[in-house]
């Protein structure tokens, strides 16, 4: 990101918050932010383990999606075990045909530790929390209009949603946002730069167009100048 559109940047997230979490992708693509073993999966470090999650998970999905979720569980799980039987049986007979003592197939699997501590879903529950009572205080504060602008913008996004709810059930829109996962921060990666130009301009755009509203519209949050010279005057 260049300096000019970092300048900028930053001069919306102090005074357009919601615009900044929205049109940053800096805010919801952060890599650095994710397990690792996530990280490596929906921006496809290794294709091969990317490509089985993505496709098994997408088919699970759209079986689901025409099926009911019982079904899908029973016959994946079925299909699971007699994979895992038939492979255990084909194992152990391999071993006494070539007199061989592998062990259990899958003891690297059986050994695994998958017990959560109590330290760990104590930092789960803390963060799950915090989000939790931010998005609590901003939906008090849009449905509230602690600020008029914001609450107007948050009512035309609720009004783009009812459209979209009519376009797409919501199993669509969890397999659309599946397909989303595994593809947009790969996007992303490869192209921040020409994608991060747009958003500075739109960014842009955005605040000139709200702030000439606020103006037109005395009503909400002062203007961060107006407060300045106010605070100056005191």
């Amino acid at each position: 990101m260049s300096a000019i559109g970092e300048t900028a940047q930053n001069g919306v997230c102090k005074q357009r918050p919601l615009i900044c979490s929205i049109l940053d992708p800096n805010a919801w693509f952060k890599p650095e932010r994710l397990h690792p073993q996530v990280e490596s999966l929906i921006y496809w470090r290794d294709v091969k383990k990317s490509g089985i999650v993505f496709g098994a998970g997408l088919i699970t999905l759209l079986a689901i999606s025409s099926f009911s979720v019982i079904s899908v569980f029973a016959y994946l799980s079925l299909f699971a075990l007699i994979g895992t039987v038939v492979f255990r049986i084909y194992k152990s007979v391999t071993q006494a045909v070539q007199k061989t003592n592998d062990g259990h197939p899958f003891k690297e699997y059986l050994e695994l530790d998958l017990t959560l501590s109590q330290e760990k879903v104590q930092n789960i529950a803390g963060v799950a929390v915090a989000h939790i009572n931010g998005f609590t205080a901003e939906l008090r504060r849009l449905f509230l209009v602690e600020d008029l602008i914001d609450s107007i913008k948050f009512g035309g996004l609720l009004w783009v949603f009812t459209y979209i709810g009519a376009w797409f059930n919501g199993m669509t829109l969890v397999i659309l946002a599946f397909v989303s996962l595994f593809t947009l921060p790969k996007v992303y990666e490869n192209n921040k730069q020409s994608i991060d130009t747009y958003l500075d301009l739109v960014r842009s755009k955005l605040t000139e167009i709200t702030d000439k509203i606020r103006v037109a519209i005395p009503l909400g949050k002062k203007p961060v100048a107006a407060a300045a010279e106010s605070d100056k005057d005191k």
